[in-house]
C-alpha cells in the first residue's frame, strides 16, 4: 500500500507518572505511550522513517484536550484500535490526511491553551486583571514571562488572545497564539493573578515588557494548564470518530462522577460542625 501521512488529534491527562509529553531518555512520557501502541498494532516500526511529530510539548502535569502529531504509514488508521493498546488517560479521536511533507508542529496556525484556578471572589480585583490580559495582546517581548532557555533565541512573539472569565468558582483564561515560549502561559497566569490580588500593580505588570531587565519568579501550578484545541485552519480538519469520542467522553465522565462526591464529602466533613452539641 502507498505511504501516507495522516494527522491525528489527541488528548491526555497529565499526571505525576509521566515526565511531559516530549521523549526523554529513562523517563515515561505521553509521546512514548503513542509510539509504543502505534509500534504494537504495526502503524511504525522506526520512528524516524515515520516522520513521527507531536505538534506541540507540553511539562509535566499539563493535560490536553486537542493536541495533535502525525507519521507516515501503509496502513490506514482504525482508531480504537490504537486506543486500545492505550491507556484510558491517553486517547486518539479523529484524523484526517495530510502531504507527506505536511509538518503537525510548523503548519498549525495557532494553538489554544485554557488555565483553570480557583476564583476567591473577596480577595481579587477582575478589573485590573482584565486590564492585564488585554496588554498581553498583540507583539512583545514574552523573554521575561517565560523560562529563561539558552536554546530560545527569539523571544518576540505575537499574542493573538488573551481573556478571562469568571465560572462559578473558578478563573478561566484562554490565550490564542501561533507559538509559545517555554512556561509562557504559567508565567503570565502568576503575574496577572499578581495584579489582582494587588500584590504588583498594573504598571509593573507592563514593565515585564522591557527586556533589558531580568526578573525571576516562579510560574504557576502546571496542574490548571490545558492545551484545549492545536488548529490547522479550514484547509486540514481531522474526521472525528464517533467510537473513540465517546470512549474519550465516557472517561471523562467516570472522573468527573468520582471527584464530584469527593468534593462533596470534603465540604460536609469541612462545613457540617463537627463536634457541635445536638439539641
Amino acid at each position: 500500500m502507498e505511504k501516507t501521512r495522516y494527522l491525528f488529534k489527541f488528548y491526555y491527562i497529565g499526571s505525576k507518572k509521566y515526565f511531559g509529553s516530549q521523549r526523554q531518555p529513562n523517563y515515561l512520557t505521553i509521546e512514548e505511550n503513542l509510539i509504543t501502541a502505534l509500534q504494537e498494532k504495526g502503524y511504525i516500526t522506526d520512528t524516524k522513517k515515520s516522520g513521527f511529530e507531536v505538534a506541540s510539548r507540553t511539562d509535566r502535569f499539563v493535560s490536553a484536550r486537542g493536541s495533535a502529531f502525525s507519521f507516515i504509514t501503509d496502513k490506514i488508521p482504525i482508531l480504537m484500535e490504537i486506543n486500545s493498546a492505550l491507556p484510558k488517560h491517553i486517547g486518539i479521536w479523529a484524523y484526517t490526511k495530510v502531504p507527506l511533507d505536511y509538518t503537525s508542529r510548523y503548519n498549525a496556525q495557532f494553538r489554544h491553551y485554557k488555565y483553570i484556578t480557583q476564583y476567591i471572589k473577596s480577595s481579587i480585583n477582575v478589573k485590573n486583571m482584565n486590564k492585564a490580559c488585554k496588554a498581553l495582546e498583540g507583539r512583545h517581548d514574552f523573554i521575561n514571562f517565560s523560562k529563561q532557555d539558552k536554546e530560545e533565541k527569539k523571544t518576540i512573539r505575537d499574542l493573538d488572545l488573551a481573556k478571562m472569565s469568571i465560572d462559578g468558582d473558578f478563573l478561566i483564561f484562554d490565550f490564542k497564539s501561533r507559538a509559545f515560549l517555554r512556561q509562557q502561559i504559567r508565567r503570565m497566569v502568576a503575574k496577572i493573578l499578581e495584579v489582582g490580588l494587588g500584590i504588583i500593580n498594573y504598571e509593573d505588570f507592563v514593565d515585564l515588557f522591557n527586556p533589558a531587565k531580568s526578573i525571576s519568579y516562579q510560574p504557576a501550578d502546571p496542574f490548571g494548564l490545558i492545551l484545549w484545541d492545536v488548529n490547522y485552519g479550514s484547509s486540514v480538519i481531522p474526521t472525528l470518530d464517533k467510537k473513540s469520542k465517546a470512549r474519550m467522553n465516557n472517561y471523562f465522565r467516570e472522573k468527573e462522577q468520582k471527584y464530584a462526591s469527593k468534593i462533596k464529602l470534603f465540604r460536609m466533613i469541612q462545613h457540617n460542625n463537627i463536634g457541635k452539641k445536638r439539641l
